[in-house]
């Protein structure tokens, strides 16, 4: 499985408010970059917390009504969303990791630890390969 995390060191909001802080966290997961300038999958991330936080079960096609918007495009962007570990599907209905937003960014956590413990064990690797010591 290939998975991608994204991660960027922005300024957290100044001001308190649900809204805000989410849009932080999104965008420091970069979860809304590239080419996705109308900020969807901020938009799913929005609709599908407040879905979850009225115990409903959610899937693609709700989450598409809910935003107006066709399912492919709103399939996209789960896939993306899949991929940086922050939920996943069961059938046709999605979830977040670990059944809340914290759990997911923990569950991100040790996946990102996990991939650097890796990359360092090989960096470390091919040093001793290159005849270049450690300081």
């Amino acid at each position: 499985m290939v998975q991608q995390i994204i991660l960027r060191y922005l300024e957290k909001p100044h001001v308190k408010s649900m809204e805000d802080d989410l849009l932080w966290l999104c965008d420091s997961f970069g979860f809304s970059s590239g080419r996705d300038t109308e900020n969807t999958a901020t938009r799913i991330v929005f609709s599908l917390l407040d879905r979850l936080s009225n115990d409903e079960i959610t899937s693609s096609e709700a989450l598409a009504e809910d935003l107006q918007m066709k399912i492919s495009r709103v399939n996209h962007h789960l896939r993306n969303l899949n991929d940086s570990g922050l939920l996943y599907r069961k059938k046709r209905l999605i979830y977040l990791r670990g059944g809340s937003l914290k759990a997911a960014v923990k569950e991100m956590r040790k996946d990102s630890e996990r991939i650097f413990d890796e990359l360092e064990s090989i960096a470390e690797e091919i040093d001793l390969r290159a005849g270049i010591k450690n300081r």
